[in-house]
């Protein structure tokens, strides 16, 4: 998968905002407020320059009402900054929650359009973290960075500006000053840049090892694992504890170099500032005592960003690693192209299915189909056999489209299944795998993922055409019993009712079934039996059979052997014949029934 690391900060701003145009929406009326708001924190250095010198100490002696009126200016500009800085950050905080939402939803969208086959070279938890801890790294960083970052240099350069107006002397000190820091900065970029990336890595790890036992946990503990399991934890957490450690020590330098060249430079503005006022220094004493006061309260104006400026930037190498990480999985592309509105829609009916010299291989491995060719005629019910690894599986994965062939191609009535619109492909075509996926709700909701629009009566008639009226009643709430997550609060067999109860409510043309009746009792696979059988009735089925009962009841058996198919036919010839692959696997299953 693409990690985008190889774009620069600024290409990865660019290509962020393009990903969400809503963070540029109102960016001028912000700006102006951004200004109004930095303009208005210089009114109080020169207010107290003004008081002192011309209310205070002026040649007529105290000028009460001067004092008061710059107070009453002073109290405005504080009044205007605080508005001025409340309404630019509920804009900006508005606008970047807008736009990372869009990102947000892009990112999991496009996540979902990969084939499987993508999404199973990314570990679960980075792939989740991407989409949620790298987005949030992103959205603090341009509410409480982004545009304050812009407002520091813009009141550093005004702070300048005035300095240089009272004192050029004094404005060199204050700069001499921060020059390190400042020509440090880039090193620091590089540094943390580095070490964010790793940061951002680093917590996928962490969480893909957090979530894979709590998943798992019944594995965890009926193999009494549980020391090694969090070993594993550990490890990951220490390794993400390194790298923050190692990215906080550059971020605690360089503010501590923030705070150090804020230090000097109050220190050497009272120092040259009484040098200057006593004429021995440079000139001779051309500085008020207000102009020095003045002075000490612009370095507090100008350090203030400086120092939010290094914090500003440590936050903006962690949130540009997490963007880079974000635009790595929409730049990953989705090999699965939906036609959309250009593509066929398959018309309504049990559907014929032609294999065309499909081949198949995993990035990097050998193939795991070879030159199939497969006629599958309309309405036959068909049962794929063959050992473990034979390619069964990747079959069903080809029949459905979670994957494309790496050659050859699979016709659904004639039509290229890349050419049909996905609405209609998964209208007309379903699949049910060994472990029907249950979601953290009740049987109706999950049941309603086969039709999203059927109604609660839709779902018990369907029920009661699979026979599986009494069952649902004996349930604890009926409809309304809640499965919890991944079902767990079903047995395995149960969940396998409501998959092939939620199947049956798609109403497909092309049923595709991992078979899968492992662990559980004879009466429940009588029941999972009748509602196979009924489920089956009126449309092409395609099953990859485990049983020796489905391949026994099926129209035809097709034979797959190391990619290839090498046997089709009823049972009852392909039994009888002597050698065959299928007279083996059907010796297999006889002897594991005795």
């Amino acid at each position: 998968m693409t990690t985008g690391e190889e774009l620069g900060a600024i290409e990865t701003i660019r290509r962020g905002i393009r990903h969400s145009p809503e963070l540029t929406h109102g960016i001028r009326g912000t700006l102006a407020l951004a200004v109004l708001a930095s303009v208005g924190q210089v009114v109080v250095p020169i207010a107290v320059q003004q008081t002192l010198d011309r209310g205070l100490n002026g040649p007529d002696g105290p000028d009460l009402s001067y004092t008061v009126l710059m107070g009453v200016l002073a109290g405005l500009a504080v009044v205007v900054t605080s508005v001025a800085s409340y309404l630019m950050t509920t804009r900006l905080f508005t606008v970047a929650e807008h736009g990372l939402a869009t990102l947000r939803v892009k990112a999991f969208r496009h996540v979902h359009d990969l084939p499987l086959l993508t999404q199973n070279t990314e570990r679960r938890g980075a792939l989740v973290s991407r989409v949620t801890s790298d987005v949030d790294q992103v959205s603090q960083f341009l509410v409480f960075g982004g545009l304050l970052f812009v407002i520091s240099i813009g009141q550093v350069l005004i702070a300048t500006l005035v300095m240089l107006f009272y004192s050029w002397q004094l404005a060199l000190v204050v700069w001499v000053c921060f020059a390190p820091l400042f020509l440090s900065l880039r090193y620091f970029q590089r540094k943390l840049s580095d070490a964010y990336s790793l940061v951002r890595r680093q917590v996928g790890s962490m969480l893909s090892a957090i979530s894979e036992p709590v998943v798992g946990a019944a594995v965890v503990k009926s193999y009494a694992v549980e020391a090694r399991t969090q070993a594993r934890i550990d490890e990951a957490v220490a390794i993400h504890q390194r790298a923050s450690t190692r990215a906080q020590g550059f971020t605690a330098v360089s503010f501590s170099l923030g705070g150090l060249s804020a230090g000097l430079a109050n220190a050497g503005v009272l120092v040259v500032g009484i040098w200057l006022g006593q004429g021995r220094f440079w000139s001779a004493g051309n500085i008020t005592a207000g102009e020095v006061l003045a002075f000490a309260f612009l370095v507090t104006l100008f350090v203030g960003p400086v120092q939010m400026g290094t914090q500003i930037l440590t936050d903006a190498q962690n949130a540009i690693a997490g963007w880079r990480r974000v635009i790595g999985i929409l730049d990953t592309p989705a090999d699965l192209v939906d036609p959309g509105e250009d593509g066929h829609v398959l018309p309504r009916g049990p559907i014929d299915v032609h294999f065309a010299d499909v081949g198949f291989a995993y990035p990097g491995g050998p193939p795991v189909l070879r030159d199939v060719t497969l006629d599958i005629d309309a309405g036959r019910r068909v049962a794929i056999v063959g050992e473990t690894g034979s390619g069964k599986s990747t079959f069903a994965k080809l029949l459905t489209r979670l994957m494309d062939p790496s050659s050859g191609a699979v016709l659904l009535d004639g039509i290229d299944v890349r050419d049909v619109g996905q609405a209609s492909l998964r209208s007309s075509v379903v699949l049910v795998p060994q472990e029907g996926f249950l979601f953290d709700d009740t049987i109706t909701a999950n049941v309603r993922y086969g039709k999203l629009d059927a109604t609660e009566d839709d779902v018990r008639a369907s029920a009661e055409e699979l026979g599986l009226g009494d069952w649902l009643a004996g349930l604890p709430a009926g409809l309304d019993t809640r499965v919890g997550q991944r079902g767990e609060s079903l047995s395995a067999g149960e969940r396998q009712l409501v998959a092939l109860l939620r199947a049956h409510l798609a109403d497909p043309d092309l049923l595709v079934l991992d078979e899968a009746t492992s662990a559980v009792d004879p009466q429940l696979e009588m029941r999972i039996g009748r509602a196979l059988e009924r489920l089956m009735s009126g449309r092409t089925s395609v099953t990859i059979a485990h049983r020796l009962s489905t391949a026994e009841n099926a129209d035809e058996v097709v034979v797959v052997d190391r990619g290839r198919v090498v046997q089709r036919g009823p049972h009852a010839v392909l039994v009888a014949e002597p050698g065959s692959v299928y007279a083996g696997l059907h010796r297999s299953w006889v002897a594991q029934q005795s």
